[in-house]
């Protein structure tokens, strides 16, 4: 729990840089691409985080490694105070939060759709759109299927559960006739 409180105030801080300078998107994506070079470079991560390695020459790896990559200043001053604060190895939850965060800025709000079966295109199109209009942001919709389901679908956005499965509904019905309502 403590990482993750420390991986919001850090993309919190980030963001609020980001509203004053207009560069919230650029930041974004600069924080996304590192976050995804440490993940899928395992060794390396470890050599910027690894306190069995010796800080001098982690902090070299790692200003070596910005040179290449010349992100903006303020990224660069970031990622470095990231690594003084020894909260490098956070890099990939707070790029988690901070898009959470840019996401809620521009409007925009992730959902996922569950569903039985492929639903067509028109169809999520559809649900996207009644969505989009009983929240009042653009939906990013991401849709699975899971044949537990039997039918229907269940959405998610953020904490709201929108549960319209023909599973749920059938144990609610075997509740109710468990407790002798009619149905």
């Amino acid at each position: 729990m403590k990482n993750l409180a420390i991986a919001r105030r850090y993309a919190k801080a980030l963001l609020l840089i980001g509203k004053e300078d207009g560069k919230a998107e650029t930041y974004r994506e600069e924080l996304d691409g590192f976050a995804s070079m440490l993940e899928e470079n395992p060794a390396l991560e470890q050599a910027l985080s690894n306190p069995l390695y010796e800080s001098g020459q982690r902090r070299k790896i790692l200003v070596t490694l910005l040179e290449k990559l010349s992100p903006s200043r303020v990224f660069q001053s970031f990622i470095m105070l990231l690594f003084d604060k020894r909260r490098i190895g956070f890099v990939s939850d707070i790029s988690g939060f901070y898009g959470r965060l840019a996401d809620e800025l521009k409007g925009v709000a992730r959902a996922s759709l569950v569903s039985a079966t492929e639903l067509p295109d028109e169809t999520v199109e559809k649900i996207r759109a009644a969505l989009s209009k009983r929240t009042g942001k653009d939906i990013i919709l991401e849709t699975e299927q899971d044949p537990n389901l039997i039918g229907g679908i269940v959405t998610r956005i953020g904490d709201l559960v929108l549960d319209g499965s023909i599973k749920t509904q059938l144990l609610n019905m075997s509740e109710s006739l468990k407790r002798g309502e009619s149905v």
